[in-house]
């Protein structure tokens, strides 16, 4: 079968080949053939090594599609089924998940070093433990989660990590209170999510972040009510708190630098909620007195900061109902082939998601 692959840490380009295999069927393990798949900035910082990821190996952790096989033990699913694919299943039984807190479970991680495939050449993994960019990846069968036949593939790829987390990091993690002033760094396709959770939420003030002109103008039509460059942030800030600050920054980049920054524009005793993923190596000074002093709290997300299945099921019923807009995240669609061209895309922000239709 076709897949994309990347041969060594730090390649920009990935190489598609059709002599690629998926391996690991068997026993509580399911077969997928792949339909669509989002291209997320995950995938970059893994090519790149911000992000730890054995190579060579097939990027990719954003996908939908259906059900060709189920191995043995498997009840919730059979053939023709519509799967997303969950790159964090929980297992149910750790600590993690008797306190609720299934997005910690670590039960995913434990498959990350297993090669998910292997061509004449060797073996090859699957990022997070997945790999989507491919035809067909074999994967535990926690991690195929059934979504209702209307929810179209490229809709139900999203759903699988850069909607979930968005919005979950402003309606499960910050919980963001009708009424407050919202910022937003960072805006694409997680950052946008945010912002249409932060619409859902009732904040009066949404204030987007970020460098790229398009995708400024893309937060205004998906809800913020202002959007700034970096540098005009402080006359925002200005503007719309009287230089207090914001009541909710979210940080939506992975970077210890833009990390400062929502820090001194979340106003004392406000709330800083971290959804971008970063490198273990770059750290986030803050003083002991400022923690103290101003109160202010610093909450990570990760993947949404919830119940997984659950948010995949609220994304659902708000994307029924039309209170989030699922189908403008989706700027681009191309073929496996042109996987690099959208790179490309991502890289220079001109996407806000890419579907890579399999």
């Amino acid at each position: 079968m076709r897949a994309a692959v990347l041969h060594e840490i730090g390649q920009d380009k990935l190489e598609v080949l059709d002599d690629v295999e998926a391996v690991g069927f068997g026993p509580g393990r399911v077969r997928i053939r792949v339909r669509a798949t989002g291209l997320c900035h995950s995938d970059l910082s893994a090519m790149g090594g911000v992000l730890p990821q054995p190579a060579p190996f097939v990027p990719g952790h954003e996908g939908a599609g259906e059900i060709l096989e189920v191995g043995e033990g498997v009840r919730h699913l059979k053939p023709a089924d519509r799967v997303v694919v969950c790159w964090l299943p929980a297992c149910g039984a750790c600590a993690a998940c008797k306190r609720g807190q299934t997005e910690l479970c670590l039960a995913g991680f434990m498959n990350a070093g297993t090669p998910n495939f292997k061509r004449p050449g060797g073996d090859l993994f699957g990022f997070a433990g997945t790999g989507t960019f491919t035809e067909e990846v074999v994967v535990d069968a926690g991690c195929a989660v059934p979504v209702p036949d209307d929810v179209p593939y490229d809709i139900a790829a999203l759903i699988g990590c850069g909607v979930t987390t968005g919005l979950g990091a402003v309606l499960n993690t910050a919980d963001v209170e009708a009424g407050s002033s919202v910022a937003v760094i960072g805006c694409g396709g997680v950052g946008i999510s945010a912002i249409q959770g932060a619409r859902l939420k009732g904040a009066a003030e949404i204030v987007a972040v970020d460098p790229i002109a398009s995708r400024r103008e893309s937060a205004l039509r998906f809800g913020a009510t202002r959007v700034v460059s970096p540098d005009e942030l402080p006359d925002a800030k200005q503007q719309v708190t009287a230089g207090e600050g914001f009541d909710y920054v979210f940080e939506v980049v992975g970077r210890s630098a833009t990390a400062r920054t929502a820090y001194e524009n979340t106003r004392r005793g406000g709330t800083l909620v971290v959804v971008g993923a970063g490198a273990m190596d770059d750290l986030l000074q803050l003083s002991m007195f400022e923690l103290f002093f101003d109160e202010k709290r610093i909450l990570p997300s990760l993947y949404g900061g919830g119940d997984v299945l659950r948010s995949y099921e609220r994304t659902i019923a708000l994307w029924r109902a039309g209170r989030i807009d699922l189908e403008g995240l989706i700027t681009h669609r191309v073929p496996l082939a042109e996987i690099n061209e959208a790179l490309d895309q991502m890289r220079t922000g001109t996407a806000l998601r890419t579907c890579i239709e399999i």
